[in-house]
Protein backbone atom coordinates (compact mmCIF):
# COMPACT_ATOMS: atom_id res chain seq x y z
CA UNK A 1 0.00 0.00 0.00
CA UNK A 2 1.43 3.25 -1.22
CA UNK A 3 1.35 6.39 2.31
CA UNK A 4 2.25 9.85 1.48
CA UNK A 5 2.13 11.92 4.92
CA UNK A 6 1.93 14.84 3.38
CA UNK A 7 -0.72 13.99 1.03
CA UNK A 8 -2.39 12.34 3.14
CA UNK A 9 -2.62 15.20 5.90
CA UNK A 10 -4.28 17.45 3.13
CA UNK A 11 -6.60 15.76 1.98
CA UNK A 12 -10.03 16.75 3.63
CA UNK A 13 -12.72 13.50 4.69
CA UNK A 14 -15.60 14.35 4.09
CA UNK A 15 -18.53 11.82 5.76
CA UNK A 16 -21.32 10.87 3.87
CA UNK A 17 -20.83 12.40 1.00
CA UNK A 18 -22.10 11.14 -1.89
CA UNK A 19 -24.75 9.28 0.07
CA UNK A 20 -24.83 8.16 4.09
CA UNK A 21 -22.16 5.73 4.98
CA UNK A 22 -19.58 6.57 2.54
CA UNK A 23 -16.44 8.69 3.43
CA UNK A 24 -15.43 10.69 0.45
CA UNK A 25 -11.71 11.89 -0.08
CA UNK A 26 -11.61 14.94 -1.07
CA UNK A 27 -8.61 16.57 -3.67
CA UNK A 28 -9.60 20.61 -3.76
CA UNK A 29 -8.29 20.54 -0.24
CA UNK A 30 -4.82 19.31 -2.03
CA UNK A 31 -5.08 21.93 -4.19
CA UNK A 32 -5.65 24.84 -1.53
CA UNK A 33 -2.45 23.83 -0.03
CA UNK A 34 1.21 24.78 -2.27
CA UNK A 35 3.30 23.00 -0.63
CA UNK A 36 0.70 19.55 -0.43
CA UNK A 37 0.65 20.69 -4.28
CA UNK A 38 3.87 21.55 -5.33
CA UNK A 39 5.24 18.33 -3.27
CA UNK A 40 2.71 16.02 -5.37
CA UNK A 41 4.01 17.03 -8.41
CA UNK A 42 7.20 16.83 -7.45
CA UNK A 43 6.50 13.25 -6.71
CA UNK A 44 4.54 12.53 -10.08
CA UNK A 45 8.02 14.15 -12.32
CA UNK A 46 10.11 12.14 -9.95
CA UNK A 47 7.74 8.80 -10.93
CA UNK A 48 7.87 9.44 -14.24
CA UNK A 49 11.14 11.53 -15.19
CA UNK A 50 12.46 8.11 -16.82
CA UNK A 51 9.63 6.75 -18.39
CA UNK A 52 9.61 7.73 -22.43
CA UNK A 53 6.10 9.49 -22.61
CA UNK A 54 4.61 11.33 -25.61
CA UNK A 55 1.69 13.06 -23.96
CA UNK A 56 -0.17 12.78 -21.16
CA UNK A 57 -4.02 12.48 -21.10
CA UNK A 58 -5.85 14.18 -18.32
CA UNK A 59 -9.57 12.86 -17.17
CA UNK A 60 -11.62 15.81 -16.77
CA UNK A 61 -11.82 18.16 -13.84
CA UNK A 62 -9.61 17.63 -11.24
CA UNK A 63 -7.16 15.48 -13.28
CA UNK A 64 -6.56 18.45 -15.59
CA UNK A 65 -5.44 20.49 -12.96
CA UNK A 66 -2.47 17.39 -12.10
CA UNK A 67 -2.05 16.84 -15.58
CA UNK A 68 -0.98 20.57 -16.79
CA UNK A 69 1.66 21.49 -14.60
CA UNK A 70 3.19 17.76 -14.82
CA UNK A 71 2.94 18.13 -18.59
CA UNK A 72 4.63 21.81 -18.72
CA UNK A 73 7.37 19.95 -16.47
CA UNK A 74 8.49 17.29 -18.68
CA UNK A 75 7.54 19.19 -21.58
CA UNK A 76 4.89 17.28 -23.30
CA UNK A 77 1.42 17.29 -24.60
CA UNK A 78 -1.67 17.69 -22.81
CA UNK A 79 -4.34 15.43 -23.95
CA UNK A 80 -8.05 16.54 -22.32
CA UNK A 81 -10.18 13.85 -21.86
CA UNK A 82 -13.51 15.92 -21.52
CA UNK A 83 -17.75 15.54 -20.92
CA UNK A 84 -20.13 14.63 -23.61
CA UNK A 85 -20.66 17.97 -25.50
CA UNK A 86 -18.11 20.46 -24.41
CA UNK A 87 -15.11 19.55 -27.69
CA UNK A 88 -15.78 20.96 -30.66
CA UNK A 89 -14.61 19.17 -34.08
CA UNK A 90 -14.10 15.49 -34.70
CA UNK A 91 -14.23 13.33 -31.57
CA UNK A 92 -14.14 9.74 -30.24
CA UNK A 93 -16.70 9.15 -27.24
CA UNK A 94 -16.89 6.27 -24.65
CA UNK A 95 -19.72 5.95 -22.00
CA UNK A 96 -19.17 4.01 -18.66
CA UNK A 97 -20.45 2.82 -15.56
CA UNK A 98 -19.57 5.17 -12.09
CA UNK A 99 -20.08 4.15 -8.73
CA UNK A 100 -22.72 6.15 -8.31
CA UNK A 101 -23.94 6.65 -12.51
CA UNK A 102 -22.89 6.34 -15.41
CA UNK A 103 -21.29 9.08 -17.91
CA UNK A 104 -19.58 10.05 -20.87
CA UNK A 105 -16.24 11.18 -22.21
CA UNK A 106 -14.69 12.70 -25.35
CA UNK A 107 -11.35 13.21 -26.68
CA UNK A 108 -10.27 15.10 -29.67
CA UNK A 109 -8.56 12.57 -32.15
CA UNK A 110 -6.37 14.74 -34.05
CA UNK A 111 -4.82 15.56 -30.58
CA UNK A 112 -3.64 11.88 -29.93
CA UNK A 113 -0.27 10.80 -30.93
CA UNK A 114 -1.00 7.45 -33.05
CA UNK A 115 1.44 5.16 -31.87
CA UNK A 116 2.98 7.53 -28.91
CA UNK A 117 3.21 6.37 -25.30
CA UNK A 118 0.02 8.20 -23.26
CA UNK A 119 0.02 8.74 -19.70
CA UNK A 120 -3.60 8.95 -18.26
CA UNK A 121 -3.41 11.02 -15.05
CA UNK A 122 -6.59 11.48 -12.72
CA UNK A 123 -7.37 12.71 -9.24
CA UNK A 124 -9.05 9.11 -7.55
CA UNK A 125 -9.35 6.04 -8.86
CA UNK A 126 -12.22 4.56 -7.35
CA UNK A 127 -13.88 1.41 -9.29
CA UNK A 128 -11.56 2.45 -12.64
CA UNK A 129 -15.02 2.34 -15.07
CA UNK A 130 -13.51 6.45 -15.63
CA UNK A 131 -10.01 5.19 -16.56
CA UNK A 132 -10.81 2.37 -18.63
CA UNK A 133 -12.90 4.31 -20.70
CA UNK A 134 -10.38 6.60 -21.35
CA UNK A 135 -7.65 4.14 -21.70
CA UNK A 136 -10.18 2.67 -24.07
CA UNK A 137 -10.60 5.63 -26.19
CA UNK A 138 -6.66 6.83 -26.59
CA UNK A 139 -6.11 3.22 -27.42
CA UNK A 140 -9.51 3.67 -30.30
CA UNK A 141 -7.29 6.58 -31.49
CA UNK A 142 -4.26 5.03 -32.06
CA UNK A 143 -2.52 6.00 -28.77
CA UNK A 144 -0.74 2.91 -26.69
CA UNK A 145 -1.13 3.68 -23.07
CA UNK A 146 1.74 3.67 -21.01
CA UNK A 147 -0.02 3.40 -17.48
CA UNK A 148 -2.41 5.44 -15.34
CA UNK A 149 -1.46 7.81 -12.43
CA UNK A 150 -3.61 9.19 -10.01
CA UNK A 151 -2.87 10.87 -6.62
CA UNK A 152 -5.15 8.16 -4.28
CA UNK A 153 -6.62 4.86 -5.26
CA UNK A 154 -9.24 3.21 -3.48
CA UNK A 155 -8.04 -0.71 -4.52
CA UNK A 156 -10.50 -2.35 -2.35
CA UNK A 157 -13.39 -0.88 -4.80
CA UNK A 158 -11.24 -3.41 -7.20
CA UNK A 159 -10.24 -1.10 -10.22
CA UNK A 160 -6.54 -3.11 -10.74
CA UNK A 161 -9.24 -6.30 -11.96
CA UNK A 162 -11.21 -3.90 -14.16
CA UNK A 163 -7.93 -2.52 -15.95
CA UNK A 164 -6.62 -6.04 -15.78
CA UNK A 165 -2.56 -5.45 -16.69
CA UNK A 166 -2.37 -2.21 -16.88
CA UNK A 167 0.23 -0.30 -14.46
CA UNK A 168 -1.10 1.72 -12.11
CA UNK A 169 0.89 4.11 -9.62
CA UNK A 170 -0.89 5.82 -6.76
CA UNK A 171 0.48 8.24 -4.24
CA UNK A 172 -1.48 7.73 -1.60
CA UNK A 173 -4.04 4.02 -1.07
CA UNK A 174 -6.66 4.03 0.89
CA UNK A 175 -8.57 0.84 2.37
CA UNK A 176 -12.54 2.22 3.06
CA UNK A 177 -14.28 4.72 1.89
CA UNK A 178 -16.91 3.92 4.81
CA UNK A 179 -17.23 6.06 8.09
Amino acid sequence: MSYDAIIDGAIRRVQDFPKPGVLFYDLTSLLAHPDAFRHTLDRMVETYRDTRLDAVAAIEARGFLLAAPFAYRLGIPLILLRKKGKLPGDTLRRSFDLEYGQDTIEVHREDVPSGGSVLVVDDLIATGGTVEAACSLLEEAGAVVSGVFAVVGLPFLGYQERLGTREVRCLQCYQSETA
